[in-house]
């Protein structure tokens, strides 16, 4: 039986946080399926397209890794491909009490997958999207923020 975990996101655009996170889970499952979120309630900065391709590129070395779309409930995208592991990062504490919430109801809601917390590596765990695009919006020096292919779609979107 292949061991499948997923790490859902937005990823609006991918940084390097979420890319350290990716390459650490990718050694921990036999397949990694990296979720882009269809999130109504989310404006986002890049379409579906962008953000997939900006993942994909970043991601291209890694064998084992694949991304994907979905939307509705999480552990029922889970269910319907046999994922047995959610990957989640945190930053810091305050990410801790939402995913904290967020992995009690998934396991109550299926209690077949379970959640596994990476801890950001210190480098990164100030790092988010909000954050990258902001310094883009005022053109600031984005390029150890995020992989070479988020850096050019930033760039262009500024």
């Amino acid at each position: 039986m292949t061991n499948i975990a997923i790490y859902p996101g937005s990823f609006d655009p991918i940084t390097n946080g979420h890319l350290d996170i990716i390459r650490r889970a990718s050694k921990l499952c036999d397949k990694l399926i990296v979720a882009v979120l269809v999130n109504s309630s989310k404006k986002n900065l890049f379409t579906f397209d962008e953000r997939i391709h900006m993942i994909e590129d970043a991601i291209s070395d890694l064998d084992n890794v694949c991304v994907k779309t979905f939307s509705g409930l999480l552990v029922d995208y889970c269910t319907q491909n046999n994922v047995s592991a959610i990957i989640r990062g945190l930053r810091a504490v305050s990410d801790f009490e939402y995913e904290l919430q967020m992995a009690q109801m998934n396991r109550k809601l299926e209690d077949n997958v379970e959640t596994i917390f990476l801890t950001a590596s210190t480098k990164y765990s100030f790092l988010s999207s909000s954050i990258v695009k902001e310094i883009a919006r005022y053109k600031g020096n984005i390029e150890e923020l995020v992989p070479k292919k988020a850096c050019e779609y930033l760039v262009e979107k500024f």
